[in-house]
Formats: structure tokens, sequence, C-alpha cells
């Protein structure tokens, strides 16, 4: 495989393209080859769904943000996990 360096990008492509890639669950690096691939009109190679997709189709979204430090918190106070560093465990 061949290797190229992009000097001088202008940070609102940049920008974009981090976005897109963001979007898609995939790196800026492979959102660049795609976007060449696409715009040079050469067949893309087939590829796997993001794996972001792939989860998000298995579940329903929580109605509100999940904050697991709360959770795991809570978890803590009812001794129901402890750190894993501690010398001594529950049984």
């Amino acid at each position: 495989m061949a290797a190229l360096t992009i000097r001088n990008l202008d940070e609102d492509v940049k920008r974009a393209l981090r976005k897109r890639a963001a979007e898609r669950g995939i790196s800026m690096e492979q959102e660049a080859r795609d976007a060449l691939r696409r715009d040079l009109g050469l067949a893309e190679r087939k590829r796997r769904k993001p794996l972001i997709e792939e989860l998000d189709a298995l579940g329903i979204r929580p109605a509100e943000p999940f904050d697991l430090k709360q959770v795991s918190d809570e978890m803590w106070e009812e001794g129901l996990i402890w750190p894993p560093s501690s010398s001594t465990r529950q049984p």
C-alpha cells in the first residue's frame, strides 16, 4: 500500500472529515480513503457496517443519558462491586 501526506489542509476540511468519520464510526484516515475512492470513481471494497451501527441495531436507546458513574456508585454502596485492587474480597 502507498502512503500519502497532505500538507496545508484547510481546518474546515479536516473538521468535516472528522465529523463524517465519527458519524460512520471509522477513523479519519479510512474516511479520507473512502472519499478519495468515491471522488475518483473507483469501486469501493465491500465493507462491513461500522460496529456502532450494528450495536445500535440490537437495542433501544435510553430515553435519557446513561450515567455509568452513578450506576457504579450505587452498586458500590449496595455492596455489589468492590475495587479490583482491594486485597480483601467480599464473599
